[in-house]
């Protein structure tokens, strides 16, 4: 059973969230245990803080243990500082919480994981529809297994590599090892970003949703559904609704995931009549380097009109990737075929580079006899990055200071699209929702 709220055109008043929090808790049997609560990095835009505050508060007292891990996939490490930042605290409130651990994902550390299973490739040939046929391990960080009840705390989005984030995500890719995300990520790059995002019940979902169904521990999630930007803007006109939140579903990561992705689809996708030549899309400061960055192509490529361009407008963005930049530096950006058609080449590479590489380059057509690659769109980096290192990686480079984003606002009936946080909101030619559903 789901417990929640949800509105399209309003936020949840925190409340509202206390509320639905303190009776969710009461469904737990967490008295005298240890809880162990997953959180997003700070690439993903969520009130943790608030939750952090909330959890304390209710379930403080109550249990033996209260300790947050934060599931960064293969992100790069957060720093002491960030890690506080991320549950809302400074160094000094930090004292208040001592008995608060909140830990990195060490997804370098081999000594992280522990095996729990294996997916047949029986089962993987039918859940992909016969893409991939092959044995899939499942390992994941073996710290869940010091506690009693694992709650996951996190927001859905529409997105690029399952359909729409959250939900039994934080598990798989958040907190696994390589070989399950490599084969994920490369699974849904294989299907195409275009194919995929925004969809709720993707070949992806359910690889992933059959890995979590090897842990076995009590297992709860509290789903969130962050309000759009316009909507935020009634936090100032209404104190009490400050949560920042649209949504809260609160009951088994499958079933709050649902409820959520179904409030999401409502709230996160932007219909347009027609398509674009120009996208200018403006990268926020949460995305720090291009593997995160590149959101903002994913998310409007839907609307990108052949032949067009998107420009990731990101000037505090220096680095390719903090985890894979030697790899890409390597290999460049492609579409999918490039890397299908060349496959002997490419098998040894980690999938999800590969997967990365062809999400932002979009889709498009590779010839093996003549070697000629031909994307759909152009993508063209307006960043701190060198002009040598994008044309080595296939982009298009332009100096961020020849562009003025006021002068890109309210052109849309000239093909122009201002895109002034890029990377959550979806944008899709006009169709009904339920046919992306």
């Amino acid at each position: 059973m789901v417990m929640g709220k949800g509105y399209k055109e309003r936020n949840l008043s925190e409340e509202e969230v206390r509320d639905l929090v303190e009776r969710g808790l009461e469904e737990l049997d967490i008295k005298d245990k240890r809880v162990l609560v997953i959180i997003p990095d700070h690439t993903r835009t969520a009130p943790i803080p608030l939750f952090f505050r909330l959890l304390h508060e209710l379930m403080g007292d109550r249990v033996e243990t209260l300790d947050y891990l934060v599931a960064l996939g293969t992100h790069p490490y957060l720093s002491e500082e960030e890690l506080n930042r991320r549950v809302g605290l400074t160094g000094e409130e930090r004292e208040k919480y001592a008995r608060v651990n909140v830990f990195n994902h060490e997804w370098r550390d081999p000594r992280t994981f522990r095996t729990i299973g294996t997916i047949p490739a029986a089962e993987i040939e039918e859940m992909t529809g016969g893409l991939m046929s092959e044995d899939v391990e499942v390992k994941v960080n073996r710290c869940i297994f010091d506690y009693d009840q694992l709650i996951l705390c996190g927001p859905v989005f529409p997105h690029e590599v399952v359909g729409f984030s959250g939900g039994n995500k934080y598990f798989f890719p958040g907190i696994a090892t390589g070989e399950i995300i490599h084969f994920t990520h490369w699974l849904g790059a294989v299907i195409t970003s275009m194919e995929i995002i925004g969809r709720k019940h993707t070949p992806v979902r359910a690889v992933i949703d059959r890995a979590a169904s090897f842990i076995d521990k009590p297992k709860a999630c509290f789903s969130l559904v962050v309000a759009p930007e316009n909507q935020q803007i009634n936090k100032s006109a209404d104190p009490h609704s400050a949560s920042g939140l649209a949504g809260l579903f609160i009951g088994t990561p499958k079933e709050s995931w649902e409820a959520a992705a179904d409030l999401s689809a409502r709230l996160h996708i932007i219909y347009v009549d027609k398509p674009f030549q120009r996208v200018l899309s403006i990268i926020p400061q949460m995305y720090d380097d291009l593997w995160t960055g590149a959101k903002g192509m994913y998310k409007v490529e839907p609307v990108v009109a052949d032949g067009g361009e998107v420009i990731i407008y990101a000037p505090h963005i220096t680095e390719v990737s903090y985890t894979w930049g030697e790899i890409i530096d390597r290999i460049g950006y492609h579409v999918r075929d490039y890397f299908l058609k060349q496959w002997d080449r490419f098998k040894d590479t980690p999938w999800g580079v590969l997967a990365h590489s062809t999400h932002l380059r979009g889709v498009g057509t590779y010839d093996p006899e003549t070697g000629v690659e031909r994307p759909r769109i152009k993508v063209t980096l307006a960043t701190g990055i060198p002009e040598e290192r994008c044309r080595r990686i296939h982009l298009g480079y332009r100096d961020p200071d020849t562009i003025d984003p006021e002068a890109w606002a309210d052109r849309e009936d000239e093909g122009i699209l201002l895109v002034r946080k890029a990377g959550e909101m979806l944008y899709r030619i006009s169709k009904s929702a339920e046919e992306w559903l």
